[in-house]
């Protein structure tokens, strides 16, 4: 069976397991342990526990259980004391205070979902992602570089405080692996966090395993305005050290104007600028279907779709 790891974090990671996880592979996913928005901030300022929130979302789309446990790992609650936590974060987060160990933590709850394949954590270690900009304003957090606006004026410094070593386990996975995919995630608040954790980019580099980098459909305007394909791959060549990929896999598809417009605000499709043999061009998107400009939620409005991504990675084999 073809060992295949998953790299990077959030709706991304979510959307690669969920479509390939009905091949028969031995899938692992590596996680970024830099959130620290939403529920998981809290829980991480409040219980000192790790960000269960990305883990949560691979180990639902890893899940063969049933439908409606993982939509209550899902479940969030909307009022009292528990407003806006996700089941599944207190669940993971009570594990880790029972077993004394996130690893321990995730083990038990990928038991609970009888999920195929393994769920990582890139370091087991407590980490704030901080970026310094070029006007030498620092943002503190991934929630504050996820919302910045002046990202696309330059930055001095992404780093990781304090700087972590590596899981074992997950520099293991990624040296042992047939095939290694890396994204799609937020460029800096999903994917470069993964590589500034020590060891990962250079078992990136060991490995012999077949590397694939799914470029992200849109950019997210104040971060990523204006970035082309090159834009991307320039930018995870830096963080690794060289350019290792073997394939990358580029949406080729556009959605209804009335998407485009509703979404404009926030960013831009990615356009391909590659004239490179590497670059696999495809429709990615999930279902679209056009309706009332009111009716439009922008956070379901463009995403790939799991089946159609992992067919093409598959091919890519």
């Amino acid at each position: 069976m073809k060992r295949v790891v998953v790299i990077g974090g959030g709706t991304g990671n979510f959307a690669v397991l969920r479509g390939l996880k009905k091949f028969p592979l031995a899938l692992s996913a590596i996680v970024s342990m830099a959130d620290d928005g939403g529920s998981t901030g809290i829980l991480r300022d409040e219980l000192g526990v790790l960000p269960p929130g990305d883990v949560r979302q691979c180990l639902v789309a890893l899940s063969d259980s049933s439908g409606l446990m993982r939509s209550l790992m899902n479940y969030r609650f909307e009022n009292g004391g528990l407003g806006g936590h996700s089941f599944g974060n207190l669940l993971l987060s009570a594990l880790e205070k029972v077993t004394g160990s996130f690893e321990k933590a995730v083990e038990e709850m990928g038991r609970i979902l009888v999920i195929k394949g393994k769920v990582i954590p890139v370091t087991t270690h407590q980490v704030r992602l901080k970026m310094i900009l070029n006007n030498r304003k620092v943002l503190e957090g991934e929630k504050e570089i996820y919302l910045s606006q002046e990202i696309d004026q330059g930055y001095r410094s992404i780093y990781l405080e304090p700087f972590p070593k590596a899981n074992p386990h997950a520099l293991e996975e990624i040296k042992n692996a047939d095939y290694i995919v890396l994204g799609p995630g937020g460029l800096h608040t999903s994917l470069i966090p993964n590589l500034l954790v020590e060891g990962v980019s250079d078992a990136l580099l060991q490995s012999n395993g077949k590397k694939i980098f799914v470029v992200n459909l849109m950019n997210r305007k104040g971060q990523t305005t204006g970035f082309k394909v090159s834009d991307y791959l320039k930018e995870m060549v830096q963080f690794i050290g060289e350019d290792i990929f073997d394939s990358i896999l580029v949406n080729n598809q556009s959605p209804p104007k009335a998407l485009l417009d509703v979404y404009s605000e926030e960013g831009t499709l990615v356009e391909n600028d590659l004239d490179d043999a590497r670059v696999i061009e495809a429709p990615l998107l999930g279902d679209l279907k056009e309706g009332p400009h009111k009716d439009l939620i922008k956070r379901n409005l463009i995403r790939h779709d799991p089946d159609k991504l992992a067919k093409v990675l598959i091919n890519c084999w």
